[in-house]
Order: C-alpha cells, then structure tokens, then sequence
C-alpha cells in the first residue's frame, strides 16, 4: 500500500511539475516598415517561447535569420548591415504575464513587462495582448511598435527614407504543455 501511495505521489508530481511549462517552437512574429519609398513586411514562423504558469514568466527567442522578406536582397541587407546576424544572432525577450493565475478561459486582454534584447541591446518593454488560456494550451496574441535606434540599429542615409524609424512587431504564439 506505501508503496503505490509513493508511486502515485511521485507520477502526480511529475504531471504537475510537466503541466507547468507551456512550449512553442513554431511561434510567429512579424514586423512591419511603412516608409515614404516602400513597405517592407518580413515573416519569422520559429519562434521558441515558453511560458511558466506557475510564475506567469514567458521567455521568447528567435532567430534573426529566420526572418523571410519579400525581396532577398532586402533579407541580405537586414542580416548583415541592420541586426548583423553573425554577431547577434538572437532577439530575446524575458517578462511577466501580470495576473497570469488569475485569468480564466476566455479570450482576456494583458499586461506583459519585460526585457527585449535586439543587436546586443537590452530595454524595457511593457505591452498589451490577447491570451487564451485552457489546460492544452495557451494562446499570445499582441503587437507593439520599436524604436529602431533604440537598439543601435544604424539606417546608412541612402536608405533612411525607405526604413521606418518606428517598426510595428506584431506576434501570434500557440503553446502547448511541455512534453520532457
């Protein structure tokens, strides 16, 4: 009898322990430039972000080089003379849910304050979204504009007038109870 009180404490803590963590590796992000010479729109679909809802922390990461643009050249440009991907291969982002174990399971509007970290710069972000919160999955929702200079981000004169100084980030993150 002591031994399958022990088994099922022990198989109930793993349960709880694994329901803790929600996981995306295929999250979506986007950001969008509407300048007087051109728009410029790219895509990222491998974006990992994971949330912790016993703390209501979520952690994001993603691949500069995983951003796909319209026009390659465009791509080129980005990766090596903008966020300078070899150097500074990630954008990451650290923040708090706020209220995260009170919400219920209906669609609810959020405050999320973090840390962003784009091409070595680290500032705080405070910004609103859209979450959906059920026991298989939890859905982020948002987008917030970001000041390119605020990251070091040097637009060479030539090209000022095609590159937006504010860029709207937009994300869409579908997680899933992490599986170890």
């Amino acid at each position: 009898m002591k031994l399958h009180i022990l088994l099922f404490s022990f198989l109930f803590t793993i349960v709880v322990s694994g329901q803790e963590r929600f996981l995306t590796k295929q999250g979506y992000t986007s950001f969008f430039s509407s300048a007087p010479v051109e728009d410029i729109k790219a895509d990222n679909n491998q974006v990992l972000s994971i949330i912790d809802t016993s703390t209501g922390t979520i952690a994001i990461a993603i691949l500069m080089k995983s951003f796909m643009f319209e026009k390659s050249l465009m791509q080129e440009h980005f990766n090596e003379n903008y966020v300078e991907s070899d150097k500074y291969p990630k954008a990451k982002f650290k923040g708090q849910i706020l209220n995260f174990n009170s919400l219920d399971q209906n669609e609810q509007e959020v405050t999320i304050d973090g840390n962003i970290t784009i091409h070595g710069v680290t500032q705080k972000l405070e910004t609103l979204a859209k979450i959906t919160r059920t026991t298989d999955h939890i859905s982020v929702q948002g987008s917030f504009p970001l000041k390119i200079a605020d990251f070091n981000i040097k637009i060479p004169s030539v090209v000022v007038n095609n590159i937006a100084e504010i860029v709207e980030v937009s994300f869409a993150l579908d997680h899933k109870p992490y599986k170890k």
